[in-house]
């Protein structure tokens, strides 16, 4: 049972969510190093099959998604996780900043709108902030 216990406490299970795999790779290992639990998938259409795959759906604290994604974009995929997963926090995280879609998708219920590149410091103050306004959500 030893190998179910890790060194280091586990911040959260965070879903990043981006079609460039370099990116899921810098992004994963920012979060691993941050102490979280992460999970990768390249498309809107990979994240919607990873969270509801078995009988139980994946419980994420945090879902980072790009925009532009081939199958499901961004903007179809975060529809769907605000309809089905209403607590769980979305952080934006695109290449194309877009004043108009920011302001659209933080009216809509996106906790943080994050241009690529992304400082560490500033991606990772995002999903700890998502974190806490989910903890506050689910406390009311």
């Amino acid at each position: 049972m030893s190998w179910l216990l890790s060194d280091t406490p586990c911040e959260g299970r965070v879903l990043v969510v981006d079609d460039e795999e370099q990116i899921r790779k810098v992004v994963g290992m920012t979060l691993k190093k941050a102490g979280y639990d992460v999970q990768e998938a390249e498309d809107g259409k990979r994240a919607i099959e990873v969270l509801n795959e078995g009988e139980n759906p994946l419980m994420v604290d945090v879902i980072i998604c790009d925009i532009r994604m081939p199958k499901i974009s961004g903007t179809e995929a975060i529809a769907y996780f605000r309809s089905q997963y209403p607590s769980t926090p979305v952080v934006v995280l695109t290449g194309y900043p877009d004043v108009q879609l920011a302001t659209s998708l933080l009216k809509g219920g996106v906790a943080e709108y994050l241009v690529k590149p992304v400082d560490r410091d500033k991606l990772l103050g995002a999903v700890k902030a998502a974190m806490e306004k989910r903890e506050m959500f689910s406390k009311t």
